[in-house]
């Protein structure tokens, strides 16, 4: 029989959006050995982030994410992109973003443009820090989604 915790427990799909393959392999190392329940997808540049939200291409049959971590500076399209698409249809504004940040000055790069995303964390620099970062991330997506679901 589960617990109450289990029975509770909403697994959220996250969807990160990372062109570095390292930073790529230290998220989702540090999901699974955080033992975190939610299912993590990757892709690494906007096009593909588009793609997968809007379950279209290769992304078809995969599920919408319920929350999205995002890089802003990617290959092509930059984070900024996806942000103004996502925040130009009313089905996908709904989707919580957290914008990954190298330093204080991405988050007021995103808000220049006149966007904003749900929250701003900043990237983990050693990897032994993406553990806890991860747990962290976590706690926003429960957070994020449940918050969501109320508003509905």
């Amino acid at each position: 029989m589960a617990s109450d915790d289990e029975q509770n427990y909403q697994l959220v799909t996250i969807l990160l959006v990372e062109p570095n393959p390292g930073d790529t392999r230290l998220f989702t190392e540090s999901f699974k050995d955080a033992k975190l329940k939610n299912d993590l997808y990757t892709v690494s540049d906007a096009d593909a982030a588009l793609d997968f939200v809007n379950q279209r291409g290769e992304y078809t049959d995969h599920p919408r994410p319920d929350f999205i971590l995002l890089e802003p500076k990617l290959p092509g399209k930059s984070g900024i992109d996806v942000l103004t698409e996502l925040d130009d249809e009313p089905t996908l504004r709904e989707i919580p973003v957290v914008v990954l940040m190298s330093s204080k000055m991405g988050e007021d790069i995103v808000k220049s443009h006149g966007l904003d995303a749900d929250h701003y964390v900043q990237k983990p620099v050693e990897p032994e820090d993406y553990i806890e970062f991860a747990q962290e991330i976590e706690g926003f997506s429960m957070a994020l989604v449940q918050e969501e679901s109320t508003d509905n």
